[in-house]
């Protein structure tokens, strides 16, 4: 697989979120299955791995470190501090927490549950508003200059953020919820990625399995799933948004493609620097979505993409309120 640049980092332009194996989405496969198909995904050219110490919490960054222990050399791991998570019994607070001694603790147990002795990328995985951002960013600084971190990123922040964190400790990454039914990047963060050298990291990059075309009105969600309670999966919305899956299958017939690889291949034609993390429990997935690689959308396929979702209103919030309230500070 190729690769691409998020600051100065080389990752394989399109690398794999872990999140899916944290039970997010319900009961997931069992450990040796997990490991089969992260270490599949090595096998097919995925440099960039993405986990982060609240899925679980912590049982996933212990996965992932298992599971690419025998290429760590090769590989890029990235995993994230941000929620209020005591290091001790696991149990969650009420919100977030980025005070310096506590970013300090999660990246020590993260070293210690991930196996590896430098976190490649480091994000803080939402913005903490009891905590200066410069005060977040010189604590990476902090971390760097001791070998513990490699790369600062930060996960759903505002332009303004960004740039403040920037300033103090150079941003390698933003990662954020971007997909074609999730935009919200593009007037501000994106422009300013461009601006400073950063990279953009895509999680969600195919709708929670929505854009794949797998999920229609009638497809049976868990109540164990999040998507059981997310706005844009009731069925009311699964049908009003079906239009967009339609857009996608279509395009993917004359490209002789899924609606996932044109969905994926609509994200790196956007801007050289954007690298997606599409998430799954299946190696046969996995490969899928590393073709996405090999489709080449022309000027004019994406002009009719342009034209078409310019037509189609995205019904539901892309996440319960309760969690969007942390996105864009």
């Amino acid at each position: 697989m190729k690769q691409r640049k998020l600051g100065s980092l080389a990752v394989s332009e399109i690398g794999f979120g872990t999140m899916s194996f944290a039970s997010t989405y319900g009961a997931s496969p069992d450990r040796a299955e997990a490991i089969r198909v992260i270490r599949g995904a090595h096998d097919l050219g995925v440099t960039f791995f993405d986990t982060a110490e609240a899925y679980g919490p912590w049982t996933n960054e212990e996965l992932v470190g298992e599971a690419l222990r025998p290429v760590r050399d090769e590989v890029v791991i990235a995993t994230k501090f941000g929620f209020d998570i005591d290091q001790q019994t696991g149990e969650r607070g009420a919100g977030l927490n980025s005070r310096p001694d506590h970013v300090r603790q999660v990246v020590d147990a993260s070293l210690q549950r991930l196996g590896i002795e430098t976190i490649d990328l480091l994000y803080q995985h939402r913005v903490d508003p009891a905590v200066p951002i410069e005060d977040v960013a010189g604590t990476v600084k902090d971390l760097i200059a001791a070998g513990k971190v490699r790369h600062f990123g930060l996960s759903e922040a505002a332009a303004s953020t960004i740039r403040r964190a920037h300033a103090i400790q150079p941003v390698t990454a933003i990662q954020s919820e971007y997909s074609l039914w999730t935009r919200e990047p593009e007037p501000e963060v994106l422009p300013l990625c461009a601006e400073l050298g950063i990279g953009f990291v895509p999680w969600s990059p195919l709708g929670a399995g929505y854009l794949t075309g797998k999920i229609d009105p009638s497809t049976p969600i868990d109540s164990s799933d999040f998507r059981a309670g997310s706005p844009r999966f009731t069925p009311e919305a699964r049908t009003a948004n079906q239009a967009l899956v339609d857009l996608l299958t279509g395009i993917a017939v004359d490209k002789q493609a899924s609606p996932a690889q044109i969905a994926l291949a609509w994200l790196l034609a956007r801007a050289p620097f954007i690298v997606p993390i599409p998430g799954t429990r299946r190696l046969d997935r996995v490969q899928e979505n590393a073709g996405a690689a090999d489709v080449v959308l022309t000027a004019q396929d994406l002009e009719r993409i342009e034209r078409a979702v310019a037509a189609i209103p995205i019904t539901g919030d892309r996440l319960p309120a309760a969690i969007l309230q942390f996105s864009y500070r």
